[in-house]
């Protein structure tokens, strides 16, 4: 079964940087998409971020573009979420999440698989 763990959430002060990491294991890790997702306790969840694992194609949703970078460690099956210029309103929980084929023209908004979330906080 597929696995997902996030790590690196905690809390900072606006204008601070964190950098969160995505293990991915026992999934088909290239040419497929990975991506992060946050919600807010009584928001929707949002995709803030994707990437395309074959071709290191990446997209992000215009609250985060220019602030927060994804990348990936394509020998240790690994993406990352660089935050940086944190704001109050980027707190949330951060998911991790994984599909099946690869994205080429933005945001995927569907995934299969999800990871358990980590918890980020941004004080003012």
């Amino acid at each position: 079964q597929v696995q997902l763990v996030e790590s690196g959430g905690g809390s900072v002060q606006a204008g601070g940087s964190l950098r969160l990491s995505c293990a991915a294991a026992r999934y088909t890790y290239m040419n497929n998409c990975l991506g992060w997702f946050r919600q807010a306790p009584g928001e929707e969840r949002e995709e803030v971020a994707a990437i395309n694992t074959g071709f290191g194609l990446t997209y992000y949703a215009a609250s985060v573009k220019g602030r927060f970078t994804i990348s990936q460690d394509n020998a240790n099956n690994m993406v990352y979420l660089q935050m940086n210029s944190l704001k109050p309103e980027d707190a949330a929980v951060y998911y991790c999440a994984a599909q099946e084929y690869a994205c080429y023209s933005g945001l995927v908004g569907e995934y299969v698989y999800w990871g358990q979330g980590t918890q980020v906080t941004v004080s003012s």
